[in-house]
């Protein structure tokens, strides 16, 4: 749905596109709210949501375990709580889906790697997942992810269209949340894991500063880069999940961002290959960014954004490599291919260009935020085509990957639909450390552009 459409509060709702698989799965704050005032039981809630599960996740194979019984065993808890006047947090009785490289205690952690078939529950939540426990969400259980993270695709299955890939690595979170089967789930991102999945499957996706959120219970890729993001049917929701587990550090904001908001688009060779689609995409949101009042202008990049792209690669590869050295000692057919030819390009990179690239990225990211000092927020397409047919390929990464690279907030937001009705998304940056202002700075964006359903022409 467009922003302007009445939109459901505690409901799923099919997308008209595609009524069998995707589906709007209702606004984290009126699921939370409508929780606190009684107008729905969290049991309720996660029923409703479970049955969503059985009736379409045979075909989107979104989810790697759903924890049913813990689900409404927590549900049953989040409902005596309010009966007795106890509210747990902004999340109260709302059902989160977890990618399944990100520690839930009781569950195993499998990774998508025949190397953890046999892998037994974890012991401890991840932080993040305490900290969502500690709002009140309610885990609804573990989703699909290409293997630990990297590029082995998953089964998952693009709701809008199942002949399609989802995006990775997050692939299970964001095809569970696009299908109705969950209002809200968590993914990480190394090189563009939250934002592509979003984009191609038309729904909202907040990536914080990298590194910003703590990484206990994750299981690493790339230490430099690797960051828990969060995803919500719209812009909003996945800022409202953000918002409710950021970290308290990171919870200091300047003044309310002014009514009118000044955003960039920096011009760079690097997006030329952009299709038709994607080109009338961003152009059309840039006129309804102006018709609100915002003063939306292109400026030439202070840096080259191929350059940053190829550092973020080269830097990713070689922490790959270290960190995952011990996967080639593992037998014949535990590990996946592409995940092998990763770990052994890192290691052939030299430590000092590494280092040398390292310094280098910090260059660039200074050059660049310091050139847009005065932007309150950035506008990018999130990438060059739609979603690819076939699962066998996530889709390419290129047009997220510098500003991964750069540091800051990263949005994803839904701007309508290409002529074969698959989704089209634009990113909306900010820079780093900004996060929590930068939470409201991405609803006002999304308020003026946010487009679910335009086919664009």
């Amino acid at each position: 749905m467009s922003p302007k459409s009445t939109a459901p509060t505690s409901g799923i709702t099919s997308h008209a596109a595609n009524p069998g698989h995707a589906a709007d799965p209702g606004r984290i704050s009126d699921l939370a709210r409508d929780i606190r005032n009684g107008a729905v039981s969290p049991v309720d809630l996660v029923q409703r949501y479970l049955d969503r599960i059985a009736a379409v996740d045979p075909a989107v194979e979104a989810w790697r375990e759903v924890s049913a019984d813990a689900a409404r065993t927590e549900a049953a808890d989040r409902a005596a709580d309010i009966e007795n006047g106890i509210i747990r947090g902004p999340l109260h009785g709302v059902p989160v889906g977890v990618k399944d490289i990100i520690d839930v205690a009781g569950l195993p952690t499998r990774c998508n790697s025949n190397s953890r078939a046999q892998a037994g529950p974890a012991s401890a939540d991840a932080e993040v997942v305490a900290a969502l426990r500690a709002a009140g969400a309610i885990i609804l259980g573990k989703t699909h992810t290409t293997e630990f993270a990297y590029r082995d695709p998953s089964p998952a299955r693009n709701p809008h269209n199942l002949d399609h890939t989802p995006g990775g690595s997050s692939s299970g979170s964001g095809a569970a949340v696009a299908a109705g089967m969950v209002p809200a789930a968590l993914g990480t991102q190394t090189m563009a894991s939250v934002n592509r999945p979003a984009a191609y499957c038309g729904i909202g996706a907040f990536k914080p500063s990298t590194r910003l959120m703590p990484g206990f219970g994750v299981e690493p890729l790339s230490y430099l880069y690797d960051t828990v993001g969060f995803y919500g049917g719209r812009v909003e929701d996945a800022a409202t999940l953000f918002e409710a587990v950021c970290p308290h550090h990171a919870r200091h904001t300047n003044a309310e961002s002014p009514n009118s908001l000044r955003i960039v688009i920096p011009d760079d060779s690097f997006i030329e290959d952009a299709d038709g689609e994607i080109q009338r995409a961003m152009e059309r949101a840039t006129g309804q960014l102006r018709d609100a009042g915002h003063a939306v202008e292109h400026r030439p990049s202070p840096v080259s954004f191929k350059r940053l792209h190829d550092l973020h690669r080269m830097t990713m590869e070689y922490d790959i490599g270290r960190t995952r050295r011990a996967f080639l000692d593992e037998a014949e057919g535990q590990i996946g291919v592409h995940l092998l030819e990763v770990i052994q390009s890192g290691l052939a990179i030299p430590a000092a260009d590494y280092r040398d690239g390292r310094r280098e990225i910090d260059s660039l990211r200074d050059a660049f935020f310091t050139a847009f000092a005065d932007a309150d927020a950035f506008l990018w397409p999130a990438t060059p085509k739609t979603a690819p047919k076939g699962l066998s390929w996530t889709g390419d990464a290129k047009y997220i990957s510098p500003w991964t690279a750069l540091g800051g907030p990263v949005v994803t937001m839904p701007t309508g639909q290409s002529a074969a009705k698959l989704p089209i998304g634009c990113l909306v940056a900010g820079a780093p450390g900004a996060d929590f202002g930068f939470a409201r700075i991405a609803r006002k964006v999304a308020d003026a552009a946010e487009d679910h359903d335009t086919v664009i022409s």
